[in-house]
């Protein structure tokens, strides 16, 4: 299933998109998706709808965030083999964790606000695995089980805050806007493999990154199994998983993001994004 949210920012619905691309209503099935509604279990219930008995959405609603609830937005730094070389850092012996402040996250098609003083704004398209159930020391072998499925993240970046203003990542990661995250949250009976999809992301119509999930270092089920070493990961908790080569900061010379630049990125299978970039006011 392709599961949506629509409506305004705050009142956003839940909804399924069927096999024409028609976004059909779930409220009646579902307060939103969060929470229990997130359990393998209570989709493959989903899944069993026919989608053409639900009530069709009339317009053309805003796509808001695929997943509501998110406790933790948690991302994993240097994933990528190839990205790891083009920013002349070594991959790590075990995976680099840092958070996104949940109030970063946006529709996939909102507008994306570049922060007061911001010289250095930069784009990540990443896979986002969205958790389905608690984990909590589970196995490798085991992750899956937890996983509800699957989304596009763009991890904006602001490089100066994130790496020349002492400290952690976290105040480069989290400002207002910087977690556009959906259009869809994709299950996992619609993605064959997830460690074999192509990734893009085009400026102004310029292709900057084309990479595929094959470069990981370390895998989904090897993150969630992971993660859940150190913490619990509830329903709705969304881990953005690394981006590969061709980030602004990796070019020569850098390359960064400016009032009126538009951010096009997709994931094949998971759907794409666009996003206008606008100075703050």
């Amino acid at each position: 299933m392709k599961l949506v949210r629509y409506g305004n920012p705050g009142a956003e619905k839940p909804g399924l998109v069927d096999h024409d691309g028609t976004v059909r209503d779930l409220s009646g099935q579902v307060n939103d998706l969060s929470g229990e509604a997130l359990d393998p279990k209570a989709l493959a219930e989903l899944a069993k709808l026919n989608p053409r008995k639900l009530p069709k959405v009339n317009g053309h609603p805003r796509i808001g965030p695929c997943v509501a609830g998110v406790g933790k937005f948690i991302c994993i730094g240097l994933n990528y083999s190839d990205h790891a070389a083009e920013t002349g850092a070594t991959v790590p012996p075990e995976p680099i964790i840092f958070m996104k402040a949940t109030s970063s996250i946006a529709g996939p098609y909102d507008d994306v606000v570049i922060p007061r003083g911001s010289q250095k704004t930069d784009w990540e398209v990443e896979l986002g695995v969205i958790i389905g159930k608690t984990a909590k020391y589970v196995t490798e072998e085991d992750a899956l089980g937890y996983v509800a499925g699957f989304c596009v993240v763009n991890d904006v970046s602001e490089r100066a805050y994130q790496t020349e203003r002492s400290g952690q990542w976290t105040k480069g990661k989290s400002c207002d806007t910087f977690g556009p995250v959906g259009p869809w949250l994709v299950t996992k009976d619609e993605v064959s493999d997830f460690q074999a999809l192509r990734m893009w992301l085009e400026v102004n119509g310029s292709k900057m990154q084309d990479g595929s999930t094959r470069t990981m270092v370390y895998g989904v089920a090897f993150l969630v199994s992971y993660l859940s070493q150190f913490m619990s990961l509830h329903p709705g908790d969304i881990i953005a998983t690394g981006t590969p080569p061709g980030v602004g900061m990796g070019m020569k010379p850098p390359r960064f993001l400016r009032d009126g630049d538009v951010v096009e990125l997709g994931i094949d299978g998971l759907g794409a994004q666009r996003q206008k970039f606008r100075a703050m006011d």
